[in-house]
């Protein structure tokens, strides 16, 4: 019962034990001026495929709510940014020390660093803002809107704009992306794929146990204020 259960989190430990140690060993190409750190690849994209995962959960939970106004959605959607923002903060954090180590800076005026960087914010203020608000139904609707527009515009900053610009990044007008399996090495593609699914796995199984703590938490405040 419980392996039928957990299944997929036990799945997910397997795939980031073989990931983190593959990664490390996998041969990889020997190139200007990434050379041995393109072994990051593992885990800094792997955070932003967690963080998208979350926020697109987000992003369906916030149209759900619109739809039948029940607070159970706004729960899931809150908690997915709330994971989808931590995965992002990994992700740039990640992202910046592999900067340094391949052209010696932390940080530069590149569209995909600042695209990343104005998406994460605009989440941080999505909490701000539901923050701000008091009452559970109008805060709920507000920010099922707000995060309607927010995941669109972290498409844009992150996905779109930084295509049509010069970046320090692969991938930016038309260049070929090493996390496309036409263009991935071979080799890393055995670590690559398996990775990104454990660190999707993984943020599911956070956003899951954030969930249940909310509801317990919610549960227990009721109990409290109907036997006061």
């Amino acid at each position: 019962m419980f392996f039928k259960e957990n299944w997929w989190k036990v799945l997910a430990a397997v795939l980031l034990i073989y990931s983190v140690i593959m990664g490390f060993v996998v041969d990889v190409p020997i190139m200007h001026p990434t050379y041995e750190t393109l072994r990051n690849i593992f885990y800094h994209v792997g955070m932003w495929f967690a963080m998208f995962c979350s926020f697109i959960i987000s992003f369906v939970y916030s149209l759900r709510y619109l739809k039948g106004f029940k607070e159970e959605e706004d729960i899931r959607s809150v908690e997915a940014v709330n994971v989808g923002i931590i995965f992002g903060v990994l992700g740039l954090l990640t992202g910046m020390i592999w900067a340094h180590f391949t052209w010696n800076f932390f940080w530069t005026n590149d569209p995909k660093l600042n695209g990343a960087a104005v998406g994460i914010i605009i989440y941080l203020a999505y909490l701000v803002l539901r923050g701000s608000m008091e009452e559970t139904h109008k805060r709920a609707k507000v920010s099922a809107v707000y995060n309607i527009f927010a995941f669109v515009l972290l498409i844009v900053f992150v996905l779109i704009l930084p295509r049509l610009q010069t970046s320090i990044h692969p991938g930016g007008k038309g260049e070929a992306n090493p996390v496309l399996p036409m263009d991935l090495d071979a080799h890393m593609r055995f670590v690559f794929y398996p990775a990104m699914a454990g660190w999707i796995l993984l943020s599911i199984w956070i956003w899951k146990l954030r969930v249940r703590i909310r509801q317990i938490g919610l549960k227990m405040e009721k109990e409290y204020y109907q036997e006061s």
